[in-house]
This record gives structure tokens, sequence and C-alpha cells, in this order.
């Protein structure tokens, strides 16, 4: 008998912490197919059409979720019978209603959480939303104060820097719903340090073959935009043209899109400065109590987060490893 079209596992977590590498490394092995597009988003949705958030492009943005039970379906047709089928929705780990829904629907699904530093996290989502001139907020620290408001306001989830890095809640509720043993949570640093052995760990839990995939791709990081004229005449351009855009088709948005993000990332020297020690002391209280409960339920050590050094970015680190004397 044919196999149901259905993901045998999902990259569940969480949003800027890896989930795009190890998505493209994994689409790299032969035994794996990879949904087009990545993230589906199919599970955060009760088969309706996506919530209605209203922040600076979310309108835009739900216009390519896959909330149709048969679009959802037809994406893992093309796979071969000997191939283990995936998608990846970082978005999954936070949503409880998506914990749910998982369970129910894919009784057998592997879960795979990619987890990183909360505040570094946190930091590149705010970066790539800011970069991207989504993001009118050209502090840090400032736009992390306004999440309730704009939680009340009804801004979709990428826009919750601070609560999407609440790990250990996010894990302890998946495990009601979805045996542990189904679920590996995977750490942003092994991905970047150590590469071939992260995607090896990832194919044993997977139960595919090992050592098909030597290296992943760099992610998704955007360059970083000094505070200037740039994102003061470009960010408000970028973000009317993205309420525009919920009118027409996604890929006709991106298109009239790229040159004006172009021109506010035009004048970046690619360098995305280091968050303050002072700035990262002062969060750590907000999630230590959060990396306690993680490291109680995985039974890992996460005290490296409770630092207040930042670690940079993937290409920061990645580049630091190549050049360490071998």
């Amino acid at each position: 008998m044919a196999r149901p079209a259905r993901p045998d596992f999902l990259i569940i977590g969480a949003p800027k912490a890896g989930t795009t590498a190890l998505h493209a490394a994994l689409a790299q092995h032969p035994e794996v197919f990879t949904s087009r597009p990545k993230e589906p988003k199919y599970w955060l949705c009760e088969d309706a059409p996506p919530p209605a958030w209203c922040g600076p492009g979310d309108k835009h943005s739900q216009r390519e979720w896959i909330w149709r039970r048969d679009r959802y379906d037809a994406l893992f047709e093309p796979a071969r019978a000997d191939q283990v089928r995936g998608e990846s929705t970082p978005f999954y780990l936070w949503s409880r209603g998506a914990h749910r829904r998982i369970a129910e629907g894919l009784p057998d699904a592997r879960v795979i959480a990619v987890v990183r530093d909360p505040i570094d996290r946190a930091y590149s989502n705010w970066m790539h939303l800011w970069s991207d001139g989504l993001e009118p907020v050209g502090d840090f620290e400032a736009s992390l104060a306004r999440q309730q408001e704009r939680i009340d306001a009804g801004w979709a989830p990428f826009w919750r820097y601070l609560e999407l890095g609440r790990y250990g809640e996010q894990l302890a509720h998946l495990r009601r719903y979805v045996d542990p043993e189904r679920i590996l949570v995977l750490r942003y640093r092994d991905i970047v340090d150590h590469p071939a052995d992260a995607v090896d760990r990832t194919c044993r839990f997977l139960g595919i073959g090992t050592g098909r995939v030597s290296s992943i791709p760099k992610d998704n990081a955007r360059p970083f935009v000094e505070p200037g004229w740039r994102p003061r005449v470009l960010g408000p351009a970028v973000r009317a043209g993205a309420r525009l855009g919920q009118f027409a088709p996604p890929e006709l948005w991106r298109r009239a899109s790229e040159p004006v993000v172009a021109r506010l990332q035009g004048a970046s020297n690619g360098h995305r400065p280091r968050l303050a020690e002072e700035v990262r002391e002062r969060l750590v209280p907000r999630f230590a109590d959060d990396v306690l409960l993680l490291q109680e339920l995985t039974g890992d050590d996460f005290g490296d987060w409770l630092g207040t050094e930042s670690r940079g970015s993937f290409q920061e680190r990645a580049s630091e490893r190549l050049s360490e004397p071998a």
C-alpha cells in the first residue's frame, strides 16, 4: 500500500536558531525529501485561514501559509518510497495549539527542536526584521519593551522576541502530547561548531544513513543596517509596501520590494555588532528560570546561556571555527 502523503519528521523550532541551515543540510541527503516551501505553517492552523495578525508585513506573509489539508499533503506526494519526508516550521515549538494538532494528525512523526541562546536568538530575530525594514524601532532593548504592546495589538509570533526563547516552557508543554522519545533537542552551537556531527545525530534520530552530509549551509542572517537616513526613509517605504502586498501574489510583492530592501541594506559592510555585555546582563534574569527548566527536562547543561558574553552571528562563529588551528 502507498504511504499516506504526510511528513515523517518536523523541524519545529526555534526561529533564528539554525532551522534553515539544518533543513538545507538534510535536503542534500539522498534518503530525505524536504517540502517546498520550507515553512508551510500548516499545523499552526485549524484547517482554517491563518489568524489575522496585523504587524508590519504580517498580512503579506500570511498569504504564503498552506492551511488546506489537500495542499499540505500534496507537498509530500513527490517523495520516493525510500525517503523520509519532512518540513520545517520553527513556530511549531512556540505554538501550544500546534503541539496538540501534530500529536493528533502525525502520531508517529519525529520532531526536532533546534534551540539557541535565547538572548542571542532574540537579538538575531530583531536584527532580521530591522534589516528588512519591517522593525520600526532601531534599538534592540526599546523594541523588547514593546513586546506586550505588540501582542495586545495582534502582531504575529515572529515579533515576540523574548517569548519565543522560552524553550523550557515550550518543551514541557510539547511533552504532554508527544512522546519524549520522538523529540530531539539539538543545539545551535553544535550546528555551527560541529556540523557533520549534528547532521549525523539527526540522521540517527530519523533512522537513516549517516556520513552523507558533511557541511551545513550558512543561515539566512541579514547584514546590519546602521541607524540613519536609510532606515528613516526606506523603512517606512518597505512597511507601506508590505501592507499593500496583502493584495498581491506573494512573489509579485517580493520582486517589487527587492530594490527597496537592497537599497536599505546597500551601505552595510555586513558586520553585525555583537550584543553588549551590559545588555545581556540585564536580560539574563528574564530567562534564568526557563533555562533551568530546560536543563531539568533534557539533562543537558545550558549554563553558558546565563553568561554575559554574546557568541555572535552564524557567519562569525563559523569563520572563527574555520580559523582555529587544526
